[in-house]
C-alpha cells in the first residue's frame, strides 16, 4: 500500500503531460478485486472516482468503507445483468455498461421507484470477440435517439472496452473511432449533457488520452498487477 501514492502521482503526471482533445481527464480507480484498505488509501490520496464491476463485492466493500466514502463518485463498470439492476442504481452514480433498450427500461423503472435520475453510459462494441458486448459502432447514434425518450435515464456518453494487446497503440484506432462517434451525437444532439468518454484503461490511458478520452479506468496500475484481464 505504500506504493499506491507514488504510483498515484506518477500517473497524474503522465495524464497531466499528456495532450487531449478531450479536455480535462477524470481518473476512475477501478477498486475492483482489491481490498477496502488499499481503496482506502487511494481514497486518502485524493481519489474522488472509484470504480467496481461485481454488485456482490462492491456493496461488501462500500460497508467497510463507509464514511470514507462521501463525496466519492461510484461508477458500475461490468456487465449489467437484469437480477443486478436494482442494486446498481441504489448504489452507484454512473452505470458504464448500458448495452441494451432492455436494460435501459430496466434502470429507468427502478430510478423511478428511488425518485432518482440514473447516468448511464452506452458501451460501444468494437471488438469482434463473440464474448464482447455493447452497441455496434453503426448504431450507436439510433440507440442514443430511443433512449432519450426513457424517463429517468440520463446519457452522460460513451464507454469502450479495446480487444486486449501488449501493444498500447493497437487500441488507437479504436479510441479514434469512438471519439468520432462522441463528437458527432454530440454535434448532432447538441447536448450538454451528453459529456463523458470513457476510454482507456492501466495498459493504454495516455494513447486513449491522446485520442480524446476524458475519463480513463485504471486499476494495476495504481494498486497491484492483478491475474484478470480488461479492467
Amino acid at each position: 500500500m505504500k506504493n499506491i501514492r507514488g504510483r498515484i502521482e506518477f500517473l497524474r503526471n503522465v495524464v497531466s503531460l499528456t495532450k487531449s482533445p478531450g479536455g480535462f481527464v477524470e481518473l476512475v480507480a477501478v477498486t475492483k478485486t482489491f481490498p477496502y484498505q488499499s481503496v482506502l488509501e487511494a481514497l486518502k490520496c485524493g481519489i474522488k472516482h472509484i470504480g467496481e464491476s461485481k454488485v456482490q463485492e462492491a456493496l461488501p466493500k462500500f460497508k467497510q468503507l463507509g464514511f470514507s466514502l462521501g463525496g466519492i463518485a461510484k461508477h458500475f463498470i461490468g456487465h449489467l445483468q437484469s437480477n443486478k439492476v436494482r442494486r446498481v442504481v441504489e448504489n452507484f452514480d454512473l452505470i458504464h455498461s448500458l448495452d441494451t433498450l432492455r436494460l435501459a427500461y430496466d434502470i429507468s423503472r427502478h430510478a423511478r421507484g428511488l425518485n432518482k435520475l440514473q447516468n448511464c453510459l452506452i458501451e460501444v462494441k468494437v471488438s469482434h470477440e463473440i464474448s464482447k458486448i455493447g452497441i455496434a459502432p453503426d448504431d450507436v447514434e439510433e440507440f442514443y435517439r430511443k433512449c432519450l425518450s426513457i424517463p429517468s435515464i440520463v446519457i452522460r456518453g460513451l464507454m469502450v472496452i479495446t480487444p486486449y494487446s501488449k501493444n498500447s497503440g493497437d487500441s488507437r484506432c479504436y479510441f479514434k473511432q469512438v471519439y468520432g462517434l462522441f463528437k458527432n451525437i454530440k454535434k448532432s444532439f447538441k447536448s450538454s449533457e451528453f459529456d463523458v468518454l470513457s476510454m482507456g484503461m492501466s495498459n493504454d490511458y495516455k494513447v486513449a488520452i491522446e485520442e480524446g478520452s476524458n475519463m480513463i479506468r485504471v486499476g494495476s496500475a495504481i494498486f497491484e498487477e492483478r491475474k484478470i484481464e480488461n479492467e
